[in-house]
């Protein structure tokens, strides 16, 4: 066995009795224990606050994904409305509605101001006969697209708006024209 510990004197005893030993010390386990527990928990806390926030950004990814492609989805239904009404058939349609006729042929002015060309005044068509007659006589009238039989009279001269109509014809050619401009329907505004 071992030997009793001999009895300390002078300096060592008096530092002895300031510092007593009592075997193997827990104190120095405890604060290591402590940083290291603080350590796990500190990381265990990083590690959720990270996952949240990716969780945070793939729903928001997912939403802006999902409003882009409806918003894509609505850039292309407006293109198409653009495309079929910027089509030729759809913009004369458009143009006779508001009530706009095909040109004449073009005359130009050269730089010293002679006219080249033949310049017409634009005529409008005969209309087109449609399927159920519908009568407008005022806004048709007031337009110029149609002669009034009223303001041509017995002399059957044009009538003023400047509209064609066959000089020197009956009041039976003006009032056989009428009824077929009274069935076309008015111009209508513009939707933008």
């Amino acid at each position: 066995m071992s030997k009793p510990a001999a009895p300390l004197k002078g300096r060592a005893a008096r530092l002895a009795r300031l510092m007593p030993s009592t075997g193997p010390s827990t104190a120095a386990r405890t604060p290591f224990v402590l940083l290291v527990v603080l350590l796990l928990g500190g990381g265990l806390i990083t590690l959720l606050l990270l996952n949240s926030a990716l969780n945070e950004g793939s729903f928001r990814l997912s939403e802006l994904k999902r409003d882009t492609t409806e918003l894509t989805d609505e850039q292309q239904a407006l293109q198409r409305d653009v495309d079929s009404r910027s089509q030729p058939d759809a913009l004369e349609r458009r143009a006779r509605e508001l009530g706009m006729v095909p040109g004449g042929s073009p005359a130009f002015l050269d730089p010293d101001g002679t006219v080249r060309g033949n310049p017409t005044e634009a005529t409008a068509p005969p209309p087109s006969p449609s399927p159920s007659p519908s009568p407008t006589p005022g806004p048709r009238a007031s337009a110029g697209a149609a002669p009034d039989p009223d303001a041509t009279g017995a002399s059957g001269s044009a009538s003023p708006s400047g509209s064609a109509a066959e000089p020197g014809s009956a009041t039976e050619s003006d009032s056989a024209t009428a009824p077929a401009a009274e069935s076309t329907p008015p111009p209508t505004s513009p939707g933008r």
